[in-house]
């Protein structure tokens, strides 16, 4: 018995290859996986851009996802979303709930095998029932949702506060949806693309635009989260937090990529400058709950969906070529496994 699953044998090298029928062992979970998001990341470990730190060749592609668990298991038949950072739950950071920055970094889709396949197994320890009534167009987003509201809530976002969001991928719609939870008075998105307009309002923008935000001087906004993943745009960050402001990192610039800084006017200014690296399990059940609890429903981002043997259309979607619907808005780019 086999099963399929989308492998990158090396940098450049992708192909949906038939895979030994798996069976969980102790501890784990077998999962049938219905859905999985493709992002820009997924786009670098095709290429090998990623830092080689963060990823181990050959891998089953697949971070984000949602599945059906299999027979054998008390779930059995309940959708579940799985986290995937690995921890070791043994080092002093796994011991202070920050698996994120455990010792030995250890992720689904990255160090092991991810979800782009007919099967996975699991530890059953990182699995998460989701209710009956969550659709799997929301659940599916559960892993950049808990990276997005983990660099939020490190933030100290304020009701009544001004935002400014810089991009408008996935990463940065999902911010505008999660800003919406701490009442900020105004949230405002710079992007690239003006087609990504109405996707960034039905998130619960405030404003959209594409011009450089910088043009008119230095911006006044208490809070100013980087989700484009460019140098250019961490420099932008900088110049629009208002002094006292905040400047969130969420976006991954390429690996090596320099920023230029002027480090007196962010100690002139008294910026914070944060980065966050992930999401922690704290982070994790609480995207878990909102997704039970109705307060999140994030597969209004969903744009593109394609088979799993239709992988090719979906990677060139992501890319914004050949297949990317024409030139339309373009939010999450979906697989659809079974």
């Amino acid at each position: 018995m086999t099963h399929a699953a989308l492998l990158v044998t090396a940098p450049g090298e992708v192909l949906l290859a038939p895979r030994q029928a798996l069976a969980a062992g102790p501890g784990e979970l077998l999962v049938e996986p219905d859905l999985v998001g493709l992002c820009g990341t997924d786009l670098e470990i095709i290429d090998g851009a990623l830092d080689p730190a963060y990823v181990r060749y050959p891998v089953v592609v697949g971070h984000e996802w949602t599945g059906v668990v299999a027979g054998g298991s008390a779930l059995a038949g309940r959708r579940v979303v799985v986290e995937g950072i690995v921890g070791c739950g043994h080092c002093a950071r796994c011991a202070a709930g920050e698996a994120n920055l455990c010792d030995t970094y250890d992720e689904i889709g990255f160090t092991r095998d991810g979800a782009a396949a007919t099967q996975i197994t699991v530890p059953a320890a990182l699995a998460h029932p989701v209710a009956a009534g969550v659709a799997a167009e929301d659940a599916v987003l559960t892993e950049p949702a808990a990276v997005v509201y983990r660099g939020l809530a490190r933030a100290g976002v304020t009701p009544g506060s001004q935002v400014l969001v810089i991009g408008d991928g996935t990463v940065a719609l999902l911010a505008v949806l999660l800003l919406r939870l701490w009442s900020p008075a105004r949230i405002a998105v710079a992007g690239r693309r003006g087609e990504q307009e109405a996707l960034a309002l039905a998130a619960g923008a405030s404003s959209f635009t594409t011009r450089d935000p910088g043009g008119a001087g230095r911006g006044g906004f208490d809070l100013v989260v980087e989700a484009a993943g460019t140098a250019a745009a961490v420099g932008t960050a900088l110049g629009q937090a208002r002094r006292g402001g905040t400047v969130l990192l969420l976006g991954l610039p390429p690996h090596g990529q320099a920023v230029p800084l002027a480090a007196d006017q962010v100690v002139n200014d008294d910026l914070a400058i944060l980065g966050s690296f992930s999401y922690t399990p704290a982070a994790w059940r609480a995207v878990v709950a909102l997704l039970n609890s109705g307060q999140l429903r994030p597969g209004i981002l969903v744009t593109h969906r394609y088979q799993l043997a239709g992988w090719e259309q979906a990677v060139a979607a992501l890319r914004g070529g050949a297949g990317a619907g024409g030139g339309g808005p373009r939010g999450k780019v979906l697989l659809q496994v079974r």
